[in-house]
Order: structure tokens, then sequence, then C-alpha cells
């Protein structure tokens, strides 16, 4: 079972749904320990207090704010908790919008949401049920981990999920990276469009959308454990050097119609 980690209540107008909340996501990227390579020994860091020049545990580690270079302000997790804020123990909506008024450089990592409790059953639900039939998403503000956040609520298979978001004045502005100007025909943009309509897909599945990087990295452990050699690297592709835009393009679609076709055989 996924950990839980916040718990609270989801405050809409004066409807109170309790839930707990827990990741959405799982990171199945290889581990690696740092070794000392002479010989193989584990490297660890190991927290010490400056003042007494020894290592302490954690349950003498606490938080502290740098007031000055010599004054620091120590904060407890009970001051955090007990913050005066309606969004410390709630995540609280405070609007609902369209979907695609939202930039999605400004959302971040999902929380699925689930009802806490016999009681939140049926607000949880009639919430769900109203955002997925309202069509739009709801922006909420929470408080985890020493700051107040910004959030978007949104229904998928029935369940409330809440994804993190970046404020407003977090978001950089990229004008500074916006490319020399340059003309562009109607004609390039057909083919661009064409290429578009090539590369376009139904779903995100498929064998070209797998994790690639960690099935080779695991094949080169299992490699050394059994004291294999290591797996050949492939070589890479030399992509031929076209100047034209347009060449560039034309073959481009040539390309993807001819792996898309491919595929298409494979598959029946």
């Amino acid at each position: 079972m996924p950990h839980t980690v916040w718990s609270g209540a989801i405050s809409f107008g004066l409807v109170t749904v309790p839930i707990r909340v827990q990741s959405a996501t799982e990171d199945h990227s290889v581990r690696f320990h740092q070794i000392h390579t002479a010989d193989g020994g584990r490297v660890r860091y190991r927290k010490v207090c400056e003042l007494e020049d020894r290592e302490v545990p954690q349950s003498e580690i606490g938080k502290g704010y740098p007031l000055t270079k010599d004054m620091v302000i120590p904060i407890s997790d009970d001051d955090l908790r007990n913050l005066p804020l309606p969004t410390a123990k709630a995540i609280e909506i405070v609007a609902f919008v369209p979907l695609d008024s939202i930039d999605p450089i400004r959302i971040g990592d999902g929380y699925y949401l689930a009802s806490d409790g016999p009681v939140a059953a049926k607000p949880y639900k009639l919430l769900a049920r109203a955002l997925a039939r309202s069509s739009r998403v709801a922006v909420a503000k929470y408080a985890w981990s020493g700051r107040e956040r910004l959030g978007l609520l949104r229904v998928r298979d029935d369940v409330l999920v809440l994804h993190a978001m970046h404020w407003d004045d977090e978001i950089r502005d990229p004008d500074s990276l916006a490319p020399a100007p340059a003309a562009v025909t109607d004609q390039e943009i057909d083919s661009a469009l064409a290429l578009m309509d090539t590369m376009t897909r139904d779903n995100l599945e498929g064998d070209d959308l797998r994790d690639h990087y960690t099935d080779a990295v695991q094949a080169v452990i299992d490699a050394k454990r059994e004291h294999h050699p290591l797996p050949a690297a492939p070589e890479p592709e030399q992509p031929a050097q076209i100047l034209d835009l347009m060449t560039a393009l034309n073959q481009s679609v040539a390309q993807a119609r001819e792996a898309r076709d491919t595929s298409t055989e494979c598959a029946t």
C-alpha cells in the first residue's frame, strides 16, 4: 500500500473532505552507492555539529533559520504544524478554471488523494463527480514542507489527483531565449505539419517509449555480477549533412512514413 505523505482535508466552500495524500508515481531508476574505488568500501556522509565537533544522531537534529551569520532561530516541527494559516491543515480550493488556461510549465508532481474514513466517502465522490462533469480543474492552496504551495485538483478514473504547481514568480521569463529573427515560409510550415502528422499516435504506448537507459544499466550490472563481457554499445548513426531545411523536412516525412508502415506490418 502506498505510503501516506500527508493527511488533512479538502476545503470546498463549507464542505470538508478528509483525505490522505499518496504519491501517484514511482521511481524505477537504478540507484548507486558511493564507494572508495581502491577497496570498494562504502563512502557515507556524517552529520557533525560544528560547535561540538561530533557526529549527532537524527533525534538531535532540528531546523533553524539563519537570522544573521552568528544567530540561528530554532524552528520546531510543532511550530510549523501550528502555523496561523487555513492551508496548514487543509487543501483549500480557491477557484475553478479550464485546464487549457494553465501553462503546463507550472504543473509539477502528482499525488493521489484517498478519502479518509467512511464520513469522507460521499463528499469525496460529490467533488469528484462535479469536477468531472464541469470539465474544469480546481486551483487550491496548501502548506507542506515549510511553505505554502499552489496546486491543481483533477479527476483520474474517479480518483482525485493533486498536482503541485509553481507560483507565477517562480516561472522564469523565456524572452532571452528566443531565437534570432528568421523568415519561415508557408511551404516549410506545411512540411513540418506533414511530419507531425506522420508522427501522431493515439496514446503513449510502444517500445520506443520504454526506459531503455535503465534496461542498459541493469544489463551492465548483470554482466559484472556474472563476470561476463559488458554489452557492446551500438554504433551511433551518423546523420547525413543536409543544409537545406525543406530537404531535411521532406526526408524526415519519408523516413517517418516508412517507420510507421514497418511498425504496422509487424503488428499484423
